[in-house]
């Protein structure tokens, strides 16, 4: 599916209804650009698990977890791991292939790490558009 945000708000929206329709065990695979809007799709996909805390990216900690909504909620952001065999450490296993939802930015950086099915969602700006114009694509997506 392809889905066009004029605004942050907009974004913010599509990941809210991406993830009222999330079961366990699904893993969401985000990439874009810096900049490109993955924090506020990311706060939007929390809302839409009930999720009332502040969501920020988990940047220098690699993880965030939530477990106060409708699931548990695993926010990954493995831009800054330096080898793929850190997420073993961090017993990346268990949270995918536990009872809550993963949503892993940059997850190309850990791909053969995933599990066989992923949900991918792919946001692009495209200033021709507009300067908050973004392109959200999301596909199942065979690793």
């Amino acid at each position: 599916m392809i889905y066009e945000s004029f605004c942050p708000e907009d974004t913010g929206k599509i990941g809210e209804k991406l993830a009222q329709k999330a079961i366990p065990g699904q893993v969401y695979c985000l990439y874009g650009d810096l900049g490109v809007g993955k924090t506020v799709f990311t706060q939007g996909f929390a809302k839409g698990l009930e999720i009332d805390d502040a969501i920020n990216s988990p940047t220098f900690t690699i993880l965030q977890t939530y477990e106060d909504g409708k699931m548990p909620f695993y926010h990954f952001d493995v831009y800054r791991i330096g080898d793929p065999e850190e997420m073993d450490e961090i017993g990346l296993d268990d949270y995918i292939y536990g009872d809550g939802v993963c949503l892993i930015e940059w997850a190309n950086l850990i791909r053969d790490l995933l599990p066989e099915k992923v949900i991918a969602i792919h946001i692009e700006k495209n200033l021709e558009k507009g300067f908050d114009y973004r392109k959200i694509t999301i596909q199942e997506e065979n690793i």
